[in-house]
């Protein structure tokens, strides 16, 4: 799965942040919470301890010995209250508003928070001995009320620590998103480019950053590019090295069997000259398919064409081959123009034609039509031949497949031809059957 930069740099953001926000709620509890509660505690000990050092009972009343000798001193007024009790709870002495509180065995001291008047204060109650018994002192610092106070700051600190590390975050992330556009930008620009586009991408229009991206593909796309001319002018090299020992063949078979003195191996130069069309037939058609190879095809340059110029020439070439084999070639176009490579969609067009001629009997029909069809450019290529079945219809357009029983010699590469050409020029090959449901039609939609 792929991940995302900008989740990552939000991740590795939001770590760091987050702990630079508890470091600055602890920085705050122990500058401002801390100090006051360890102040508050030592304060309470110190009134604990008087209290425990000064109780006493004097003819069975319990009271407090506020004599200034060695021992500690009583806390000042108003600065804490306090109240002894027996295990029970029942008051000795002291303010009632303070709670009752219950020590087990284990625990002799016990540090907790009382509301007293809607205020509340910090506690601390020690079990200790006497001579009538255990007694449990409370005492109350009066000065603890802003402790309450000042947990609250420390928690809405906290809060709003982190409610500023979410805004930052966001902060953050829409920076990030407009840092990247020009990432985007190249994306979106080399994703819109069709297969064919080999063009460089223009460097100084990108961030330093993804500059070193930007000249690789172009570094890339200009080897592709001469990768591409060696392919085309090696194809190019072979048509010729092909086609010109080919025809001499065919021109010297042609006089060869007019000789009278071959005669009587005429039968024999006949089936060598059928031999040699095939073969030129079949080498024409193995360079028009390197020709139609997309990978030839990515510097192939379109430009307007009129169909209707390209089926009349094609026609025109096929004609006698109708006439000879009782076909009626005939041609339903309307004014119409693309935007392809002329040589190519005559290719298209001559295999379409030359297809339909040769599965169509004697006595039929092959109409090759054009115009526009739901607001686009059309080519069909009707015949009355035997069909092509539903099932094979996908896989008549591979290379070198031929139907079961098929006529002829054919090589299987007439609509592999058509399906590489039509890719070329992003259009749609629809195979199925002609207008009355016999024979095959075949229909081409450009873009």
């Amino acid at each position: 799965m792929n991940s995302s930069i900008s989740r990552q740099l939000i991740f590795w953001l939001a770590i760091p942040l987050m702990l630079v926000a508890l470091c600055g709620a602890l920085v705050h509890y122990f500058n401002n919470v801390a100090p006051a509660v360890i102040s508050s505690d030592r304060r309470l000990k110190e009134a604990s301890n008087a209290l425990m050092a000064r109780t006493q009972i004097v003819n069975g009343q319990w009271s407090l010995d506020a004599r200034a000798d060695g021992r500690p001193p009583l806390p000042a007024a108003g600065s804490a209250v306090y109240a002894l009790r027996d295990p029970q709870g029942r008051l000795l002495l002291g303010d009632s508003r303070l709670p009752v509180v219950t020590l087990n065995n284990e625990t002799s001291q016990l540090f907790a928070m009382s509301q007293i008047d809607r205020r509340y204060l910090r506690t601390l109650s020690t079990r200790f001995d006497t001579a009538a018994g255990a007694v449990i002192a409370t005492v109350a610092d009066t000065h603890s009320a802003a402790e309450p106070a000042a947990r609250l700051g420390l928690m809405s600190t906290l809060l709003w620590d982190f409610v500023q590390l979410d805004i930052t975050l966001v902060l953050v992330w829409v920076g990030i998103q407009l840092g990247l556009r020009p990432v985007k930008r190249l994306r979106d620009e080399i994703a819109e480019r069709s297969p064919l586009d080999l063009r460089p991408i223009d460097e100084s229009s990108v961030p330093r950053e993804i500059a070193p991206v930007v000249v690789t593909l172009n570094r890339l796309f200009s080897l592709l590019r001469a990768s591409v001319q060696s392919q085309q002018q090696f194809i190019s090299n072979a048509a010729h090295q092909l086609r010109t020992p080919i025809t001499g063949m065919q021109a010297q078979l042609d006089l060869l069997i007019a000789e009278p003195a071959a005669q009587p191996v005429k039968n024999r130069l006949l089936t060598l000259q059928e031999g040699v069309r095939q073969l030129a037939h079949s080498s024409n058609q193995l360079l028009t398919l390197a020709r139609a190879d997309p990978a030839a095809n990515i510097s192939a340059r379109k430009q307007p064409v009129d169909l209707n110029a390209i089926i009349g020439e094609v026609v025109a070439k096929f004609y006698d081959r109708a006439l000879q084999g009782n076909i009626d070639l005939g041609i339903d176009v309307h004014p119409v123009s693309i935007k392809a490579d002329p040589s190519l969609l005559d290719d298209l067009v001559s295999n379409l034609v030359d297809n339909a001629l040769k599965y169509t009997p004697a006595g039929g029909s092959v109409t090759v039509s054009a115009g526009q069809l739901n607001g686009k450019p059309f080519l069909a290529v009707e015949d009355s031949g035997p069909g092509i079945p539903a099932d094979e219809r996908q896989r008549v357009r591979q290379r070198f497949y031929r139907m079961p029983n098929s006529p002829g010699h054919g090589s299987g590469l007439g609509l592999a031809i058509v399906d590489e050409i039509a890719r070329i020029h992003d259009a749609t090959v629809d195979i199925g059957p002609g207008a009355s449901g016999a024979g095959t039609k075949v229909t081409l939609q450009f873009p």
